[in-house]
């Protein structure tokens, strides 16, 4: 079922969301319409937060295009995007290499945005999958920002508190525009 994506001035956005101690049918079902509300938005992730519910679940799939990264282990064996997407995860952990990257993103609680923000190039997620299973994935490229992207999103953090104070400050009129139009709207 695709669900109603929270937008920009909603609280649960800034909510830490809490760990998914069992994978309960409820858990199940919300991931699977994540998945299909995602996909219906046209993006390539979505946090619990992004749907109303303050928990660690997050589901991310850029298997559109197997040029967005130049490599991807999981469990320290070589794979394809094609092998582990759509993903779905639980209670990530990450871990950052030391070059970073100015890249364009998006987000489906600010539809209108589209901002440069910097983060590291490559990640180490840790994180459980829906079936119990402990993956370590590590990568580069558009899957190394979706990750970090929505692991932000799962401990209240937005992509927007990613930018220097200097562009936060010029942005203020339009973040505050965007509030009141998602409130009011």
């Amino acid at each position: 079922m695709v669900r109603d994506i929270v937008l920009w001035g909603d609280p649960v956005l800034r909510k830490k969301g809490k760990p998914v101690t069992e994978v309960t049918s409820e858990i199940r079902e919300l991931a699977e319409d994540m998945i299909e509300t995602m996909r219906e938005a046209q993006g390539v992730g979505l946090a619990a937060q992004q749907v109303g519910e303050a928990v660690q679940l997050a589901v991310i799939d850029v298997s559109h295009d197997e040029e967005c990264v130049s490599y991807v282990r999981v469990n320290g064996e070589p794979c394809s995007l094609a092998d582990i997407m759509p993903l779905v995860f639980v209670n990530p952990e990450l871990e950052f290499g030391s070059s970073k990257e100015v890249d364009s993103e998006g987000c489906l609680s600010f539809p209108e945005l589209r901002i440069d923000v910097r983060r590291p190039f490559d990640v180490t997620a840790r994180m459980q999958t829906l079936d119990g299973e402990q993956l370590e994935i590590e990568t580069d490229g558009l899957l190394a920002r979706a990750i970090q992207h929505e692991v932000d999103h799962l401990f209240g953090v937005l992509f927007i508190d990613r930018l220097s104070t200097a562009r936060k400050l010029s942005m203020k009129r339009r973040l505050k525009e965007l509030r009141e139009l998602y409130v009011s709207g």
